[in-house]
């Protein structure tokens, strides 16, 4: 039996294929390592944070996050739900949270839930994977694992802003939130807890509808890590990763720069740190190779 066991809800990009799909493939790397069983919601949808607020309205929105909810209930009951996409997280956070405060918002939703024999009781908490990691395991246990400490990497944590706001990590500074740093010195890396865009967000979706102005945000991430020494950025956002890494190659047309900064999940830090291969740390998955972490995989 897995010492710790938690209702998972992985989210679109992490389907196979998808943006995100090495986030997935190194979160269960790495969660074979903690002893953590994640079991997945059956026939899981979209949380809709992104199409959800392009047309309808927030009933219709929040009730795709109370369906993965009530199904988390019906097939894993008692169990946290952990996402770890968090735009997920942050939307099946805040919808339970409002059914939570509003007892006719959640009577309207268990209305249309009803159609497909399902009933919201919303009592199951709404966690992050990074929440897990601090909470369940803690630090001092995640460094005792380690079998390959990745010396010599000096590496940026960039929180981004769905984990940092408006819920954020608990314990956590909004301004300065440390997690992400003492879970890179926990592998034996070194962090850069000065790093001054930890909590810029990357622009997000104006990557698609305003690319120059992303793209100006994310230059700044970038420019921010080099010039703090770092060797690469680490995320536990996939749309920040997605963002920070692709859009690379653009930015130096534009500025005349020379990024090549390797963007990767701190779940890929952590399955390499426990001593698995490249691939199954998804570090295949990497548009700018991380090759300190690669070599070390070796």
């Amino acid at each position: 039996m897995a010492k710790h066991e938690y209702s998972y809800y992985p989210g679109c990009s992490s389907q196979d294929g998808a943006s995100s799909s090495n986030l997935k493939r190194s979160i269960d790397t790495m969660c074979e390592e903690l002893d953590v069983k994640l079991n997945e919601i059956p026939d899981w949808n979209c949380c809709s944070t992104s199409i959800g607020y392009g047309g309808g309205s927030v009933l219709p929105r929040m009730t795709l996050s109370a369906r993965n909810i009530a199904l988390s209930e019906e097939h894993n009951p008692n169990q946290d739900i952990v996402a770890t996409c968090a735009a997920c997280w942050l939307a099946t956070k805040e919808a339970a949270e409002r059914f939570r405060e509003d007892e006719n918002f959640l009577q309207e939703a268990n209305t249309a839930l009803a159609e497909a024999n399902l009933k919201l009781t919303n009592k199951t908490p709404i966690r992050h994977m990074a929440e897990v990691l601090i909470e369940d395991i803690g630090y001092e246990s995640l460094a005792s694992g380690v079998k390959k400490p990745l010396e010599g990497i000096k590496i940026a944590g960039y929180v981004g802003c769905q984990t940092n706001r408006p819920f954020g990590i608990d314990g956590e500074s909004f301004e300065n939130p440390m997690y992400l740093d003492k879970m890179v010195d926990a592998l034996g890396a070194d962090s850069i807890p000065t790093y001054e865009k930890k909590v810029q967000c990357c622009g997000g979706a104006l990557a698609f509808s305003e690319p120059e102005k992303s793209q100006e945000i994310i230059k700044g991430i970038i420019e921010a890590a080099y010039d703090n020494g770092a060797d690469m950025i680490a995320t536990p956002c996939p749309l920040c990763q997605a963002n920070v890494e692709i859009y690379q190659d653009d930015i130096n047309a534009k500025y005349g720069t020379k990024f090549e900064m390797p963007v990767v999940y701190y779940s890929q830090l952590i399955s390499v740190a426990y001593g698995r291969n490249a691939t199954d740390a998804a570090l295949d998955g990497q548009i700018i190779k991380a090759k300190k972490l690669e070599d070390i995989a070796k």
